[in-house]
C-alpha cells in the first residue's frame, strides 16, 4: 500500500513531466480511494501546497541537503514532508515515519537513514529555516524568477501584492441564479444551513469558508453555481438583451455560458475545440435547466462552424497563460515558460481576427483572458485596434488578483 506522501510525490513527478495538476490529482485520487478511504482532501492539500510553496521548500531542502540527491523520487518525498511539517498541523512523528517508510521503496532503501536525519533536523530548525526563507527573494515569492521580473516591470506599485495573492487560498464565490432567486434570499438559505457568507454585488456571494458543492442548498437544482467574482464580470460587460444572437467562443467548462443564459433570453452557441470539455458545458446547462447549441470546433476557423448569420454579441475568452488564476492552479507558474507568450499571442490574434468577421455591424465583442501579463491583454488590444479600422474600444480593465477575485482582463469592442 502506497502512503499519501508517495501519492503526492507521484503527482509532483507528473507535473514535472508536463501534466496539469488537475489531471494528475484526479488520477492519484482514484488510486487512493482503494487504499486510504477519506484521504482525498488531504492529498489535494499536500499536492497544491507543495506547488504553492515550491521555491520556499526547495530553499529549505538545499539548506538541509546542499546537493541534489541522485534519486529525484526521494527529493520529492522530502518536499512533501517539509510542506507537512512547516505548513500543516500533521503529527510530526507520523510525517517522519511515513516518509521514511516510503523512502524504503526507492533505490533499495539506501536513503532511509538520510531521510530520517534530514526531517528530524528540519524539525529542530523549523522556525529558523522559515525565517531565513522569508528573507530570500525567490523563496519568499514562490514564483519563477522570470515571472517575478515581468511583474515588477508591468506593475511597479503592485507586483508584491500580486505575487502574495498568488500564494493564498482562493475564495469560494457563488453566483445565484438570477432567474430563480435573489442573492439576499439565497444568503438567508445559507445562514439556515450554518454557512456564513458576504454579498458582493448583484448575484455574487462569497463564502466565509469553502465547502463541497453538495452542501450548497439547491446546487443540484441549478439554484446556484460556483464562479469567481472576476469571472462573473464577463456576462455583465457584454450588455446582453433578449433576442440577441450570441457566440461563446472557448466556452468550456461553461460557467460564463450559464451566466449569460441566466441574464437574458438569447440564442446562444457554445463553442469549444475540445469535444470532451464541451460535455462539461452540457452538464452545467442541464443542471441549470438552460439550453444552448453546443459545437466542437476551432474558433479561429469559422468555416468549420459558422452558418453565415452574424452574431450580436461574441465572448472571445481566448487561450492564455492563466497567470491570473495561479492560486487555484499553482502548477501553472511552474509549467509556463517565457517563450510560451509568443505562441499564445499568435493564437489570440488569429482567434479575435477570425471572430470579428462574424460580428454584426453595431455588435460588440468582449475580449477576455484570465491573465495578468500586458502582452496578452492591453498590447493585444492595441494591436487589434491597429488592424481593424471598424473597431472601437468602449472600455478595458485589468483585474489583479486580490481578496475578492482572481486576475482577469476585459476589453469591450464595438463594431461600426
Amino acid at each position: 500500500m502506497s502512503s499519501i506522501q508517495q501519492h503526492a510525490a507521484d503527482i509532483l513527478a507528473a507535473v514535472e513531466d508536463g501534466r496539469t495538476l488537475t489531471d494528475a490529482l484526479a488520477d492519484a485520487q482514484q488510486r487512493l480511494a482503494t487504499e486510504h478511504a477519506g484521504s482525498r482532501g488531504a492529498l489535494q492539500d499536500i499536492a497544491y501546497g507543495v506547488l504553492r510553496y515550491r521555491s520556499e521548500l526547495l530553499w529549505m531542502l538545499r539548506h538541509l541537503v546542499p546537493r541534489a540527491l541522485p534519486e529525484p523520487a526521494v527529493e520529492r518525498l522530502l518536499l512533501v514532508a517539509l510542506y507537512q511539517l512547516v505548513h500543516t498541523r500533521a503529527a510530526a512523528y507520523a510525517v517522519v515515519n511515513e516518509t521514511v517508510n516510503a523512502a524504503a521503496h526507492h533505490a533499495g532503501g539506501r536513503f532511509k537513514g538520510l531521510v530520517n536525519g534530514v526531517l528530524r533536523n528540519a524539525l529542530r530548525q523549523k522556525e529558523t529555516l522559515a525565517e531565513a526563507a522569508r528573507n530570500d527573494p525567490l523563496a519568499r515569492w514562490n514564483h519563477p524568477q522570470w515571472w517575478v521580473d515581468r511583474l515588477r516591470v508591468a506593475y511597479p506599485q503592485d507586483w508584491q501584492t500580486v505575487l502574495a495573492a498568488g500564494n493564498t487560498h482562493p475564495p469560494m464565490t457563488l453566483r445565484v441564479n438570477h432567474r430563480l432567486e435573489a442573492a439576499a434570499d439565497y444568503a438567508a438559505r445559507l445562514a439556515q444551513a450554518g454557512l456564513e457568507c458576504a454579498v458582493l454585488d448583484g448575484q455574487a456571494l462569497m463564502l466565509a469558508r469553502p465547502v463541497p458543492v453538495k452542501e450548497l442548498p439547491g446546487f443540484a437544482d441549478g439554484l446556484v453555481s460556483v464562479q469567481d467574482w472576476g469571472a462573473q464580470q464577463a456576462a455583465h460587460r457584454l450588455q446582453l438583451a433578449d433576442g440577441q444572437r450570441v457566440l461563446d467562443a472557448c466556452a468550456a467548462p461553461g460557467g460564463k455560458t450559464g451566466h449569460m443564459l441566466e441574464l437574458a433570453d438569447i440564442e446562444l452557441t457554445a463553442l469549444d475545440i475540445d469535444a470532451a470539455r464541451l460535455e462539461r458545458v452540457r452538464e452545467n446547462l442541464n443542471r441549470l435547466g438552460l439550453s444552448a447549441l453546443t459545437v466542437a470546433a476551432d474558433a479561429a476557423r469559422p468555416d468549420s462552424f459558422w452558418d453565415g448569420r452574424p452574431y450580436d454579441r461574441i465572448l472571445a475568452d481566448v487561450p492564455c497563460s492563466a497567470s491570473g488564476v495561479v492560486r487555484r492552479h499553482p502548477d501553472i507558474k511552474w509549467l509556463r515558460r517565457p517563450e510560451d507568450f509568443a505562441l499564445l499571442a499568435r493564437q489570440q490574434a488569429a482567434m479575435v481576427d477570425a471572430l470579428w468577421g462574424l460580428l454584426a455591424s453595431g455588435g460588440k465583442m468582449l475580449y477576455a483572458t484570465c491573465s495578468i501579463f500586458p502582452e496578452e491583454n492591453r498590447r493585444q488590444l492595441d494591436s487589434f485596434l491597429s488592424r481593424h479600422a471598424d473597431a472601437t474600444c468602449e472600455g478595458d480593465e485589468q483585474l489583479l488578483p486580490g481578496p475578492r477575485h482572481d486576475g482577469f482582463y476585459y476589453a469591450l469592442l464595438a463594431k461600426a
